[in-house]
């Protein structure tokens, strides 16, 4: 079931489409309506959109690369087709799908989201994507499950990163099944509908938007349910730094950095930087964490 997170804006909040386009903020061509009630989504809520440019030239996507440049200039590598995902675990249809057919006849939605990585700068990026659970009632979850874990593609002899070993690699990440199933976790296919870019993540990536980015685990190939929290990259190679976690909470710092204020990436050289909001300003999250102490569970 698709449209299943609302918001509270109406068309009359719409930036219109002419205004829209000359601030070049996609690319050259016709914008469809969805797009359109992005742009209003960027005013109403006080957000304006990143420029595809910025969008896709800064990234951490380390199998490319340590910098923040690498993955565009390297990720043309990337062999995104065909592509298919591995589907295991805890779930009633268990088997390797054609990414076309896992995601025939759901619903591809708009969904401009807040991005804050654990660097503490961020974006706001326009995806266009598929509520996560819908992909998984799709193969049936069953009742034991309690995680969801996820693997990013290995190809070594296109992929620098992984060559180098900057981490070990297969990427890994994980999701309390609650938070995977809630209505704001998407399986994002495109930007400013464009399909998305391969140092975006391409051709689809998680976007869990009120946790830190390197959560949104890119190019995945396996997806596992399981009753036990799973492995998680950053995790593993600096528990004390990177907890399973990792909600953005502007009232936990990072062992190294304050995570009370983040920068603007296209903000300018003297842009100030602006306070960082608890959950990244989705509070409709904040219930799946009832009583739980979050300096503990980071």
């Amino acid at each position: 079931m698709a449209y299943r997170w609302k918001n509270d804006l109406t068309m009359a909040d719409v930036t219109p489409k002419a205004a829209y386009l000359n601030r070049r903020q996609i690319l050259a061509g016709t914008m469809g309506l969805g797009a359109i009630g992005l742009a209003g989504s960027a005013r109403a809520q006080g957000l304006e959109p990143n420029t595809l440019e910025e969008i896709t030239s800064y990234n951490n996507f380390y199998e490319f690369g340590t910098g923040k440049n690498d993955p565009a200039q390297n990720a043309h590598k990337l062999v995104t087709a065909p592509w298919s995902i591995k589907l295991d675990g805890m779930v009633d249809r268990p088997g390797d799908y054609a990414l076309d057919d896992l995601l025939a006849g759901l619903s591809v939605e708009d969904r401009l989201y807040r991005f804050r990585c654990v660097e503490a700068w961020s974006m706001v990026i326009p995806w266009n994507g598929i509520e996560l659970a819908d992909i998984l009632n799709k193969v049936g979850v069953q009742s034991g499950a309690r995680y969801v874990a996820f693997e990013t593609v290995v190809q070594p002899e296109n992929m620098i990163g992984v060559q180098r070993r900057v981490l070990d690699f297969p990427y890994v990440e994980g999701l309390r099944l609650d938070e995977a199933m809630h209505p704001l976790t998407i399986m994002a296919t495109g930007i400013y509908d464009e399909p998305i870019y391969n140092q975006n993540g391409a051709p689809i990536r998680l976007v869990v938007p009120w946790k830190y980015g390197f959560k949104s685990i890119k190019s995945i190939v396996r997806i596992t349910l399981t009753d036990r929290e799973p492995p998680t990259s950053w995790n593993k190679a600096n528990a004390r730094e990177y907890g399973f976690y990792s909600n953005v909470n502007p009232n936990v710092d990072h062992p190294r950095w304050s995570q009370a204020t983040e920068r603007r990436v296209g903000g300018g050289l003297f842009a100030a930087r602006q306070d960082t909001l608890m959950f990244n300003g989705y509070p409709e999250v904040a219930s799946l964490y009832e009583g739980m102490d979050l300096t503990e569970f980071y």
